[in-house]
């Protein structure tokens, strides 16, 4: 093997792990909160709905 494809090799093997580590830092969202609770962006959270 020459050092291209084994540098080439090593970034495609890489390239998930990089891939994955960079969404960690995306906000979380729920994909649904229970009856009466909506998602509160600040707590990151699902808070009781206040109707008023």
């Amino acid at each position: 093997m020459t050092i291209r494809t084994i540098l080439t090799a090593s970034v495609l093997a890489f390239l998930p792990a990089l891939a994955s580590a960079s969404c960690a830092y995306h906000e979380r969202q729920a994909s649904s909160c229970a009856e009466g609770y909506v998602w509160d962006a600040e707590a990151k959270t699902c808070v009781q709905q206040v109707n008023g």
